[in-house]
């Protein structure tokens, strides 16, 4: 009996990492949404929210489009912060922001974004989760269900595009997120710890999901961690931001080829990536410490 058990136990196990894993793209798919634009320059910012918490402080960087930067930094560090000004859900106190350009004032659909909870509608389908934004683009219905069945192919969910979000495991759920926040084809990809709540072999596979993604559009992408190992696997830059209030304090270039895979963590260009980062990142993480001991 209990060896049936642990047969099907690992039937079970085998069957839920498979639904997180996404099959290769389709190569009609390939290179056809790549993007020339989304330049990001985060200019002289600081973030005071008054009362003594300044949470970013002079922030100054340019990513160039198509790269894949990481904010790297210790928790409270002001990451998400800083992002938000991008996306415009936080208004800097000083200095300014621009995409291509044009000065962020409000959010729109040229930047897309991914919340570490997926943030779905409970009450709608996986389809028309994907199809909402661009419904509230004015596109219409039949337009919309078009462009969200095209991305939910894309992660991978046509098996579940009629299924509701409770039935989705936390991998699957995330992987509809994406696909949302790509329906409106923005030039910028913002994304605040998505798999922070994911487990370690779902974080793995949703990283190399991402990375498959993101190679096929070339779009943009600020992403937000804490993780040095998912900062050095996906970045081409791994930007690194002092214990509060933030500020950036160095700009690691990430010297691996693409497409990234597993192996190369053992790599020397890897671990001496890994090795600066950790230096830093403990540097900063000891002074977060004190400093909130000394507030106590």
């Amino acid at each position: 009996m209990s060896e049936m058990m642990g047969t099907e136990s690992g039937q079970s196990m085998e069957k839920s990492v498979k639904q997180d894993m996404l099959p290769p793209l389709s190569h009609a798919h390939l290179n056809k949404l790549k993007k020339t634009k989304g330049h990001i320059v985060i200019d002289n910012v600081t973030v005071d929210y008054g009362k003594g918490v300044l949470a970013v402080k002079d922030a100054n960087l340019e990513i160039q489009p198509g790269e894949f930067v990481c904010l790297l930094g210790p928790s409270g560090c002001g990451k998400s912060t800083l992002m938000n000004t991008v996306a415009s859900f936080v208004k800097p106190t000083s200095g300014t922001v621009t995409v291509d350009g044009e000065r962020v004032k409000k959010p729109g659909l040229d930047r897309g974004m991914v919340f570490q909870q997926h943030s779905l509608f409970p009450w709608k389908t996986v389809c028309d989760n994907v199809a909402f934004g661009p419904l509230m683009a004015k596109k219409g219905k039949v337009e919309a269900q078009s462009i969200a069945r095209t991305f939910v192919e894309m992660v991978g969910l046509s098996a579940y595009e009629n299924s509701f979000p409770g039935m989705l495991s936390g991998g699957m759920k995330q992987r509809v997120g994406i696909a949302r926040a790509l329906a409106n084809y923005p030039n910028v990809l913002l994304m605040d710890e998505p798999f922070g709540a994911l487990d370690a072999q779902t974080r793995a596979m949703m990283q190399e999901n991402l990375l498959q993604i993101w190679g096929e559009f070339g779009i943009s992408v600020i992403f937000v961690t804490h993780d040095i190992d998912e900062a050095v696997f996906l970045a081409d830059r791994v930007v690194v931001m002092s214990a509060s209030p933030g500020r950036l304090i160095a700009d690691i270039k990430v010297d691996l080829p693409r497409p990234r895979k597993a192996s190369m963590v053992t790599s020397s260009a890897y671990v001496e990536t890994k090795k600066k980062c950790m230096e830093l990142i403990r540097s900063e993480s000891l002074r977060a410490f004190e400093l909130q001991s000394s507030k106590t």
